[in-house]
């Protein structure tokens, strides 16, 4: 999985999707300084409410394979800025999530994540498992497609085995 570094407000649930994106048990955890993980950056919210500490993201941005900006559907306004996307040298994506919220409104975080410069855009509830599969496959590096294309054509050259049972024994 290629390195995403989550950047967002404080509950616009970035450690919530990397819990589900580890498959760990969702469990509020607030995160207070940022996390450097194997595939996943998480940094607390304040960083990205910040103009001071924000500097701080945009550092460690160049740690990442990929930017990843979160917005939840509930929130009421955007805290990044036009075309924020610039300020670094790494693909950014918009996620927005918590899409399973009745008193959200996804549209509207998905145009608030594009006018940041966001071309490519990720539905997510990490409670609900939806769209973290799409993120997934999104996030895997060249090597690991190589080996699922090739995984996909050994399974399909394999012989498929009948179901029914050759020299089945007479009725009586």
């Amino acid at each position: 999985m290629r390195k995403i570094i989550f950047m967002g407000r404080s509950g616009s649930g970035k450690t919530t999707l990397k819990q589900a994106l580890r498959g760990e048990g969702i469990h509020y955890d607030k995160t207070q300084y940022i996390k450097y993980g194997d595939a996943i950056i998480d940094t607390p919210g304040e960083y990205c409410e910040s103009k001071h500490l924000g500097r701080a993201l945009a550092l460690y941005a160049y740690e990442a394979d990929v930017v990843g900006l979160l917005i939840s559907s509930i929130e009421e306004f955007s805290t990044y800025s036009p075309g924020i996307t610039t300020s670094t040298n790494r693909e950014t994506i918009g996620i927005v999530t918590q899409i399973d919220r009745p008193d959200g409104d996804p549209e509207r975080a998905e145009r608030w994540l594009r006018l940041a410069g966001c071309e490519k855009i990720f539905y997510v509830s990490a409670k609900q498992g939806i769209g973290l599969d799409e993120l997934m496959d999104y996030l895997k590096t060249d090597e690991e497609r190589a080996a699922d294309a090739a995984e996909k054509a050994k399974a399909a050259a394999r012989p498929k085995r009948s179901r029914t049972r050759k020299n089945k024994p007479a009725c009586k």
